[in-house]
């Protein structure tokens, strides 16, 4: 399966080397820069290849996952999400509605939000060194989003090339908002019923910045760009990542970056059907005091906070709870 979803090459800025920018000439970093600059300014998404996150590493979030979600939902409930004051913790199957125009997604969630906050619930002592792994990978995960960040200001040419990087503390999560997420989309038996309308994911954009997202081998990813009357596919596409900008990114930019509606779909085939879907979706959001403002001046959209715009989106995604 083919996607127009634009592959671009990280390896001069992944997360393997350990040198810094100013290694690399001016140059070849721009062109960096304006490869992703175009495909966030008319697709929104992009495939990230050479990104240097290990696959060993993405396998063992995978694996820690779906031993998280294969406990019984009277386990997992011990470490359900409040319902409200923190994101932290397992999302029940059909507990999500994205899409105001479908029923709930079908798919279940484990949202972790302050990777290192011994006082957040964490199922350690039924899945294996649980936190430390998930903080491991979010760390690492973070480290990639703040070079994204800061190759995003380059291709922007705005004249401090640290505007996005410098409010994004990532790691210092209680006044930040960045979630790593655990996605589980069950099989869908013969006996299952999915009601009218539904599918895995209803169509939405992401709330933040920008977001890094971990396909397993199953499709069912779809995207809607600007100027497209119909979805096309995300497929997974081996050795990269997807990542795409979100709301307060296309906010903050004055429409120059594209936000695009995405979803997750139910699949024709009954061969991919029997086979569970999971993702790992790292969710960056600035830091919560940031006021995200028009960089062009423009005042297209009413300065707010980053947590306030999180909040009023999470709360709509939850208020039928």
């Amino acid at each position: 399966m083919e996607s127009s979803i634009p592959v671009v090459d990280f390896s001069q800025m992944n997360v393997e080397k350990l040198a810094g920018i100013e290694d690399y000439s001016p140059e070849s970093i721009q062109q960096l820069a304006d490869e992703i600059h175009r495909a966030f300014s008319t697709m929104g998404f992009v495939y990230l290849k050479n990104h240097g996150i290990p696959q060993e590493k993405i396998d063992g979030i995978f694996k820690l996952s779906d031993d998280f979600f294969q406990l019984d939902d009277e386990a997992k409930q011990a470490y359900a999400r409040p319902a409200s004051g923190s994101d932290h913790g397992w999302v029940a199957f059909e507990r999500e509605k994205v899409s105001a125009d479908r029923p709930a997604d079908y798919k279940e969630a484990f949202n972790i939000t302050e990777p290192h906050n011994e006082q957040q619930v964490w199922p350690d002592d039924k899945v294996p060194s649980f936190q430390s792994k998930i903080a491991s990978f979010f760390k690492i995960c973070g480290d990639l989003s703040l070079r994204i960040l800061h190759v995003m200001a380059l291709g922007l040419q705005l004249k401090d090339p640290e505007t996005f990087t410098s409010t994004h503390k990532v790691m210092e999560s209680t006044k930040n908002c960045t979630t790593l997420r655990l996605l589980n989309y069950p099989v869908i038996s013969k006996e299952a019923v999915v009601k009218p309308g539904q599918i895995r994911c209803g169509e939405h954009t992401d709330y933040g910045s920008i977001t890094l997202l971990f396909q397993d081998d199953m499709p069912g990813l779809e995207v809607l760009p600007l100027g497209f009357t119909e979805y096309i596919p995300a497929p997974p596409f081996p050795g990269a990542i997807i990542v795409n900008v979100a709301d307060l990114m296309q906010r903050w930019t004055a429409d120059r970056l594209k936000s695009t509606r995405h979803r997750v779909s139910i699949p024709e085939e009954e061969c991919q059907r029997r086979v569970p879907r999971r993702s790992l979706a790292f969710f960056v959001h600035p830091d919560d005091d940031t006021i995200i403002k028009c960089l062009d001046g423009s005042e297209k959209y009413p300065s707010i906070t980053a947590y306030d715009y999180q909040w009023q989106r999470l709360n709509a995604t939850y208020e039928y709870e």
